[in-house]
């Protein structure tokens, strides 16, 4: 490397040939000419095609991948306004079989009112049973601690041992669901008092 000492811009003087005059007009063409004459005028020609074709490929996939994100971002939209929907529906279903089932209720339970207070044991029995309420327990049937819970133990010459000797409590259910278990006294064998 030889080593120029530092010139300032006034003091530089291009050598010549090698800089375009200052009132020269800058010419796309020739600056093209001047490049193909440095690397070859095929070779430029082919790599500038290679290169167009690329750039062109490159924004055809990014378009595509653009138009695929938006309709995937359109198909998310949609599926989160439907299941928002869907949310509402539910609970506006929820609340409408609650309501339903309160106005069953106090339907039943409003003859019990206007029936005053000596019947009202009779007619909530009788409104809970139209319902579904199902009263069990009797003497005599045998003892089953899923249905039972004992109590006591009594002697009873009339019913079996280990059978329900008598109902202190009856149980209920509704539907399968049992709501009270029935508390008995069962029976143990040995003779009466």
């Amino acid at each position: 490397m030889s080593e120029e000492p530092y010139r300032s811009d006034e003091e530089y003087e291009p050598e010549p040939g090698s800089a375009p005059e200052p009132d020269a007009q800058y010419d796309e063409t020739s600056f093209a000419d001047r490049v193909n004459e440095a690397i070859g005028e095929g070779v430029a020609d082919l790599a500038v095609a290679d290169l167009i074709q690329k750039v062109a490929e490159r924004t055809n996939e990014l378009q595509t991948a653009q138009h695929e994100l938006s309709e995937r971002t359109a198909d998310l939209q949609r599926l989160q306004a439907e299941f928002v929907n869907y949310k509402r529906r539910v609970e506006r279903d929820r609340q409408q079989v609650v309501e339903l089932a309160q106005g069953k209720v106090i339907g039943e339970l409003l003859g019990v009112l206007e029936g005053g207070f000596r019947r009202v044991a009779e007619s909530m029995e009788s409104a809970l049973t139209k319902m579904g309420l199902e009263k069990f327990g009797a003497a005599g049937e045998p003892f089953d601690p899923n249905l039972h819970e004992a109590l006591m133990h009594q002697v009873s010459a009339d019913v079996a041992a280990g059978d329900v000797a008598a109902i202190l409590q009856p149980g209920y259910r509704f539907g399968e669901r049992i709501l009270r278990v029935a508390r008995v006294a069962v029976a143990e064998s040995g003779e009466a008092e």
